[in-house]
């Protein structure tokens, strides 16, 4: 039986009881609306609940409404074999109800009502929804800025959703709907930053003046609404085009947008130390204005690198990005996520194979242009102005930057490592290394090397040289030049491949780095855990006289005190174990005391990741190298025991089972 208003009461009492903390009305109310989602009308009622004015103060009801709303949308708008689902009378009724309440206040609410939007546009979009977008741009010309600010929310959330499908009819679809509404968002866009930078000035110049407060709300309400109107031209540009690097076709939004998007930038940027303390509201808006119009500049560049490469374009951002990594105003040096994003475009730009000059070449009296030739014509003119961008004393500054200054421990970092010692170990090994400042500038710097190796493989040294010749061996209190000492080897640590050419690491390890794991002191695991990390790393230079005190060293760091460091040691002595050049006769008789520090450190960390790191890895690697003769059921058998004596979970024994007896048992028959 279909559910009219006259259930009205009784939905919205079910609604509220399902709210109770009581279980034994929570769960008869919750029994009662699972029961009525099937029910023709049931959507209807929720709407009605949800849009309701006198029950504007209960915004608990009408957001666990809205909830329902949702859930009944992703199990009946389909049409199903098991279920009537909703109707198509009902589903125009709901679509009409839809776009007819924009001017939601409570903003959890106007969020859910977007995405049901955009999940139902999902659906029915072109075909049984044909008027949505013309509805929305209409609705668009004459609203007051808490209605369009509801418009583009719900305009980002179903661009987002559309943009997600991989139909070519849906591909083009939305190339269409990017046709139609780029200009009217671009130009709002514009005018809105007009209006912001207006509203900053006076906000500014009105410091101690209680005369402007009255505007503020609609001021920030205009400034929500014009960074969802830069996310809603970044899904535009970014999705609403095929991207250039396939096709060699010009986008135009890209040379349009992208330095208005930059002059944005550095129009905000001033007020960022003046709004801190006065104004934290628009402090937090600036903060995140500023990240994520480097961020659209950054998705634009990844998906249109031929358009993003123009003289206009390309040599200002890179221009911009390059100063604010070396020469940060004090303020913006504070401003980390700021700087983790121009780090990310340098080495975007850096990386992108459409801007390395191709070694092809052409086949003679050829007199079709090709795409490749194409592609190969602009990558060489690109490369000719990166090269007149970032020239050797420009490069050679930034690595020196990126070293002394981004490398470098902060208090912060050592505090975090003080404080969780696992976390700050595997912060280099994020997925998300864009999070972090230190990390990001490594792999800028990485990069940055692979680029220039020959360039920066003797500054790297003479790095090295003078902070070693800085801070002795013996200095154990944390000084900038111990600190600088860390930062040195980190660098080193991270490009050995170039660096063999000009460093003996034989020469090194016997002359400081086995020295300074002589010294116990506690700051020294500072220094300790990047010789670990160096260990690992070097791997390939460590000739057949240096292995055995290697491993030796390797060992000494898995009994160290910090945790960080005994991890650093262990994943660089499965380095050790898995590289071809192992020498078994050498680590045999420390097998034993390194499988006991191993079982030692699985019962200290927490995390999965150092879990695996020890059980997976390295002992799986010790035993493809070296137990072989031994019967795997007796491995196994010890491993259950040693696992349920230190409490591990049986999952990893099962894992064990399956990626260390499997492998040996192949081992033994081919053997």
């Amino acid at each position: 039986m279909a559910l009219s208003a006259s259930d009205l009461p009784a939905m919205y009492s079910l609604l509220t009881n399902s709210l109770s903390g009581d279980d034994s009305v929570r769960k008869p109310a919750e029994a009662a609306l699972s029961q009525s989602e099937a029910r023709p009308g049931f959507c209807s009622c929720l709407m009605e609940v949800i849009t309701a004015k006198d029950l504007v103060p209960r915004v608990d009801v009408r957001l666990m409404a809205s909830v329902y709303f949702k859930n009944s949308v992703n199990r009946y708008w389909r049409h199903r074999r098991d279920s009537s689902g909703i109707s198509n009378e009902e589903k125009i009724h709901l679509r009409q109800k839809l776009l007819s309440h924009f001017r939601e206040e409570n903003y959890q609410i106007a969020q859910m009502l977007a995405v049901l939007v955009s999940k139902i546009a999902r659906i029915d979009y072109p075909k049984e929804w044909p008027e949505l977008f013309s509805v929305l741009a209409q609705k668009l010309q004459s609203t007051d800025v808490l209605s369009s600010h509801r418009i583009f929310l719900t305009l980002f959330r179903t661009l987002k959703e559309l943009s997600t499908k991989r139909l070519i009819s849906d591909q083009k679809n939305f190339a269409e709907i990017s046709s139609h509404f780029f200009d009217y968002s671009w130009h709002l866009w514009q005018s809105d930053v007009q209006t912001i930078l207006h509203g900053f000035s006076t906000l500014s110049e009105s410091y101690n003046s209680n005369t402007f407060d009255q505007h503020q709300d609609e001021l920030y309400l205009t400034c929500e609404r014009w960074l969802l109107c830069l996310k809603i031209i970044r899904q535009l540009v970014v999705s609403g085009f095929p991207s250039d690097a396939k096709c060699v076709q010009e986008v135009r939004p890209v040379k349009e947008v992208s330095p208005v998007l930059l002059n944005a930038i550095q129009s905000f940027l001033p007020y960022y130390s003046s709004f801190q303390k006065g104004h934290p509201k628009f402090w937090d808006f600036l903060k995140r204005a500023c990240t994520k119009l480097m961020k659209v500049l950054i998705a634009i560049q990844g998906r249109h690198p031929y358009s993003f490469s123009d003289k206009c374009v390309l040599p200002t951002v890179v221009d911009f990005c390059l100063k604010k990594i070396t020469e940060p105003e004090p303020d913006v040096l504070t401003f980390e996520q700021f700087l983790i994003q121009c780090m990310v475009m340098v080495k975007c730009v850096l990386e992108c194979k459409e801007y390395k000059p191709s070694l092809t070449g052409r086949v003679m009296d050829e007199n079709v242009v090709t795409l490749e030739q194409m592609k190969k014509s602009i990558s060489g003119a690109v490369s000719g102005v990166l090269t007149s961008l970032m020239t050797s004393e420009r490069i050679v500054v930034l690595c020196n930057i990126l070293i002394r200054r981004y490398f470098v421990l902060s208090t912060n970092d050592l505090e975090e490592w003080y404080q969780s010692p696992e976390s700050f170990h595997h912060e280099q090994d994020m997925v998300q290394w864009t999070e972090k400042l230190r990390p990001c500038a490594e792999a800028l710097y990485i990069v940055l090397f692979e680029n220039h190796s020959q360039l920066l493989g003797p500054v790297v040294v003479s790095i090295l040289k003078e902070a070693m010749n800085g801070c002795p061996t013996s200095v154990t209190e944390i000084t900038p030049g111990l600190l600088l000492k860390d930062a040195a080897y980190g660098a080193a640590a991270y490009v050995y491949y170039e660096l063999s050419n000009y460093l003996s690491f034989k020469d090194w390890f016997n002359g400081a780095l086995s020295l300074e794991l002589s010294n116990d002191h506690p700051n020294m695991r500072i220094i300790h855990r990047k010789v670990a990390l160096i260990l690992g790393q070097w791997v390939s230079e460590i000739k057949e006289d240096t292995k055995r005190p290697v491993y030796c060293a390797l060992i000494r760091l898995l009994q160290d005190k910090d945790l960080s460091v005994r991890l650093a040691a262990c994943r660089s002595l499965c380095l050790h174990i898995e590289d071809a050049s192992f020498s078994e006769r050498e680590f045999i008789d420390l097998l034993p005391i390194c499988w006991e520090s191993c079982f030692k450190l699985i019962e200290e960390v927490q995390e999965f990741d150092s879990k695996v790191n020890i059980l997976l890895l390295h002992l799986d690697a010790t035993f493809l190298n070296i137990f072989k003769v031994i019967s795997p059921l007796l491995l196994f058998v010890y491993l259950i025991a040693k696992c349920h004596k230190n409490g591990v979970c049986c999952v990893f024994i099962i894992i064990m089972g399956i990626l260390v007896i499997c492998p040996l048992n192949l081992c033994l028959a081919f053997d």
